[in-house]
């Protein structure tokens, strides 16, 4: 991934909590057909250091561990909050006009060689771990103890569990850093106005404000 030195993050407790909040991963392995890719939720085991292992699941009947080639990086994106950003924001509009629209966005790279499992105990780990962090919030969280044992084993079934040992680890936080002062207050409000909140939190926090 090309990443300016403005934008650069390489703080492993901010990727791993970027990995954390985002939502799921696109998961691309170069495969004997090609590149494949899957899109999945993910877990952030953070152990072994200093990267920490991604744990998750795809469908039986989906192709790509299968496919997937152990001796082959496999790479997983991490998307953070993203939006565009019109030149309206910027008081240098005002001042000489010379702005262009750009997105705003947190990408998070993450890459090692997919392995898969189908054992029934590490699957429901891993389902019940992935359950019990999106219930969470909820005022009345459901879990997976709450379907019948039988029923739950026969989903499992139908799933592979996949494991990624992260080898190497970049982000990309394109906030506005390369904005001149004068144009960051104007960002942050106007993303607000737009009711990109969780946008402009985000700029505020790249900008250290």
């Amino acid at each position: 991934m090309y990443i300016p030195a403005a934008f650069k993050e390489d703080r492993i407790e901010a990727l791993h909590a970027a990995i954390r909040a985002a939502g799921p991963a696109t998961v691309v392995s170069m495969t004997p057909q090609g590149l494949f890719a899957s899109h999945a939720p993910l877990l952030l085991d953070p152990h072994p250091a200093p990267y920490g292992t991604l744990l998750g699941h795809l469908a039986k009947a989906n192709p790509h561990g299968r496919m997937a080639d152990a001796t082959v990086q496999t790479l997983v994106i991490f998307y953070g909050p993203n939006g565009y950003i019109t030149p309206s924001y910027y008081a240098a509009k005002q001042e000489h006009g010379k702005v262009v629209p750009t997105w705003n966005y947190v990408a998070i790279h993450a890459y090692g060689t997919l392995e898969t499992f189908d054992d029934p105990g590490p699957l429901l780990d891993v389902v019940t771990r992935l359950t019990d962090q999106h219930e969470q919030p909820r005022a009345q969280p459901w879990a997976v103890s709450d379907a019948p044992g039988d029923y739950i084993q026969g989903m499992l079934r139908g799933i592979v569990g996949i494991r990624l040992a992260i080898a190497r680890l970049e982000g990309k936080v394109k906030m506005s850093q390369n904005r001149p002062a004068g144009d960051h207050a104007g960002v942050i409000a106007g993303l607000r106005e737009d009711g990109q909140d969780a946008v402009a939190e985000a700029v505020a926090a790249a900008l250290g404000g």
